[in-house]
C-alpha cells in the first residue's frame, strides 16, 4: 500500500482531499505561519498547502522567516485568486514549487501530488549531483547550499558557527605507492576519523582530491571553533593502516568564522581555503600543534608559544 503524503494546510479551516486518486492524504492543520512554523519544526511533511486569500497575506508569506527552511525538502504551494507576476515570481525564486488559482478539491490534489513529485526528483538529483563519489560526503555545491541555508537562517537568529578546512598532503603519494583504490580508502578513513569528533549537527564534506570541510553548524562559544579546529587537526596526524601499511598524512587547517569573517557562504569558504593554502603543515607527532593558535586567530602562518 502507498504510505500517504502528508500535508500541512495553512489556511483558516481545515482542509481535506478523501478519496482522491492522486492521494492517499494525510492532512494537517495550522491556522497561522507562526503556527506553521512549529509544526515544521516538529515533524516533517511531504507538502505544504498555504492558503493566501488577500494580498497582504500574499506578501506576508514571501517574508515568512521560515520559508527557506521549509522549502528544503518540503514542496510548498500557494493558493491564491489575483497574485501579481512579480510577487508569484519572487516566490518561486524563493523555493516554492507552485501558485495556484483556487479551485475544487481535486484540482489542489492534483497540484500537490505533481509538486511533491517535482520536490522527490529535485532532491534525488541534488543528492546525486552533489555528493562526492570516493567518500558519500557530500560536495562543495551541497556544502554551500547547506551554508546558504543556515547563514539565512542566523540572520534572524543569531548564533556563532564556523568553518574549517582541512587539506590533506599524502593522498597523492599513496596513490602513487598503493593505486587509487588505496588513495580512495585512505581518504574514506579521513573522513570517518573526522566525523567520529563531531557533533551529529556538524557537517563533513568534501572538496576535491584532497581536501576536506567541517561545518560547525552551532557553537556554544565563538572560540570553540579554533578549538574543534585544533582537534581534528590532531586526530589526523595519527596514522592510517591501508592494505597493512601504516601511512602517515599532513594537514593544513583554514578556519572562517561567521559573522566575523563573512556574512555569505562563498566568502566563509574563500576565506577558510585561503588560509588553509597558507598555513604550515602538520605533520604526525613532530610538530607541536600549537602554531595552530595563532595562524587560526590571525590567518599568518607561525609559532606560539601558549598551550593547545
Amino acid at each position: 500500500m502507498t504510505a500517504p503524503i502528508q500535508i500541512l494546510c495553512v489556511s483558516a479551516q481545515p482542509i481535506g482531499f478523501p478519496g482522491s486518486p492522486w492521494g492517499p492524504f494525510e492532512s494537517g492543520h495550522a491556522s497561522s505561519l507562526d503556527e506553521a512554523a512549529h509544526a515544521l519544526q516538529a515533524r516533517a511533511y511531504d507538502a505544504l498547502l498555504i492558503d493566501a486569500p488577500t494580498e497582504a497575506m500574499f506578501e506576508q508569506l514571501s517574508r515568512w522567516p521560515a520559508l527557506a527552511h521549509a522549502v528544503v525538502d518540503t514542496a510548498a504551494v500557494v493558493v491564491s485568486a489575483t497574485p501579481e507576476v512579480a510577487g508569484a515570481l519572487r516566490l518561486l525564486a524563493q523555493g516554492v514549487q507552485d501558485v495556484v488559482a483556487p479551485g475544487g478539491s481535486e484540482e489542489l490534489a492534483r497540484a500537490l501530488r505533481l509538486a511533491v513529485e517535482r520536490k522527490r526528483i529535485e532532491i534525488a538529483a541534488r543528492k546525486a549531483y552533489a555528493t562526492d563519489l570516493a567518500t558519500g560526503l557530500p560536495n562543495h555545491l551541497q556544502l554551500l547550499e547547506h551554508m546558504s541555508h543556515l547563514v539565512a537562517l542566523r540572520a534572524r537568529e543569531p548564533a556563532p558557527m564556523a568553518l574549517v578546512v582541512l587539506r590533506i598532503e599524502g593522498l597523492a603519494a599513496t596513490e602513487a605507492a598503493l593505486g587509487a583504490e588505496a588513495a580512495n580508502v585512505l581518504k574514506r578513513k579521513v573522513a570517518v576519523r573526522l566525523r567520529s569528533g563531531l557533533r551529529a549537527s556538524d557537517v563533513v564534506a568534501s572538496l576535491g582530491a584532497d581536501t576536506f570541510a567541517v561545518l560547525l553548524a552551532w557553537l556554544d562559544a565563538p572560540d570553540d571553533a579554533e578549538r574543534v579546529a585544533r582537534k581534528l587537526a590532531r586526530a589526523l596526524t595519527r596514522s592510517f593502516s591501508i592494505t597493512g601499511r601504516e601511512q602517515a598524512v599532513g594537514v593544513r587547517v583554514g578556519l572562517a568564522s561567521f559573522p566575523e569573517h563573512g556574512e555569505q557562504a562563498e566568502d566563509l569558504l574563500r576565506r577558510a581555503l585561503g588560509q588553509a593554502a597558507q598555513m604550515a603543515t602538520l605533520e604526525g607527532s613532530s610538530q607541536p600543534a600549537q602554531w595552530l593558535d595563532y595562524g587560526l586567530a590571525r590567518g599568518a602562518t607561525g609559532a606560539a608559544n601558549d598551550e593547545g
